[in-house]
């Protein structure tokens, strides 16, 4: 057990209960044996600023008190949902029992995939509509994947077209589909927008005798809910046969929520180039190259489509 690990347990009044480190991807999250289990979150340093995390917290409190099975935050002795130990900002959630939706960013095989994806439509439109209902406090933070943080010079993911594997022509065609799908984005008439999960890969939902439990809002925040669906729609492409998922999938969320899917290939292409940016301070990383190859191939085949 580590220092900080230690001293969060006390903070919540935790100390004696044994942990085990079950993820380390932005986060660090143990789960801690109580009863019932909790998770504990060691956030990476600098990603998030406490208020954008007092908000996320917030934010999940919110959708858990009106019916969606997201963790549910647990405060500390004190009162407060974080704190800072040793510079680093910790949090204590509800745990949430499931079988993970995706294994090695395929199907879990153990999983009825139709059922799942139509159910998880569902659980997305829910969000969105429970998000809508609820009035985030004056001090609500998080970011925005809108025009200027999608494709403006700062993108949250990245600069995607300077990604150094990239060849001169796929920067080029990157370049391009920039250009066009910020003059399509602007032209949007009325687009749907609100809080969004922002990447709801199927390693972040958990299939549970309810239904799905939707876990890791780490880059949650105001978005294109088409966006949103997208990030689904795009990761069901690694399947052999991803139309009936797609399918499914699509007809869950509207089952719950209109929404007009007009725009839906131009966010599907938005959202494979920022992978193309999110990989670059990663490219060190074990299995970076094959992601790379995998986000440059995506990225290029819907960049032409959208030039064409």
């Amino acid at each position: 057990m580590t220092d900080t690990v230690g001293k969060a347990l006390t903070l919540w009044g935790l100390s004696g209960h044994s942990t085990t480190l079950v993820a380390h991807r932005e986060n660090q999250v143990y789960r801690i044996f109580a009863t019932p289990p909790l998770a504990l979150r060691l956030h990476r340093r600098g990603m998030r600023s406490k208020a954008e995390l007092l908000s996320e917290l917030d934010w999940m409190a919110a959708l858990e008190a009106r019916g969606l099975s997201v963790p549910r935050p647990h405060p500390a002795l004190d009162g407060a949902l974080c704190q800072q130990i040793n510079g680093q900002i910790v949090d204590v959630l509800g745990w949430l029992d499931g079988v993970p939706m995706a294994t090695l960013g395929r199907l879990n095989p153990m999983i009825d995939g139709l059922a799942a994806y139509r159910a998880l439509g569902q659980a997305m439109a829910n969000l969105h509509l429970k998000s809508d209902d609820w009035t985030p406090p004056s001090q609500f933070q998080r970011h925005a994947w809108n025009a200027e943080g999608l494709l403006g010079e700062a993108p949250l993911w990245g600069r995607f077209w300077e990604n150094p594997r990239l060849t001169p022509g796929q920067a080029a065609l990157m370049s391009r589909a920039r250009d066009k799908a910020a003059r399509m984005l602007a032209a949007l008439p009325a687009p749907d927008y609100g809080l969004i999960h922002a990447d709801l890969v199927q390693e972040n939902v958990l299939i549970g005798p309810g239904g799905p439990h939707l876990i890791d809002f780490d880059d949650g925040g105001f978005g294109h809910r088409l966006f949103d669906m997208a990030t689904v729609l795009n990761f069901i492409l690694r399947e052999p046969d991803p139309e009936p998922l797609q399918q499914a999938f699509t007809q869950g969320y509207l089952a719950s929520r209109d929404i007009d899917l007009t725009a839906l290939p131009l966010f599907q292409a938005i959202r494979a180039f920022t992978y193309v940016g999110w990989i670059v301070p990663r490219l060190s990383e074990p299995g970076a190259e094959a992601r790379q190859t995998r986000f440059t191939a995506l990225a290029s085949r819907m960049a032409e489509a959208l030039l064409a």
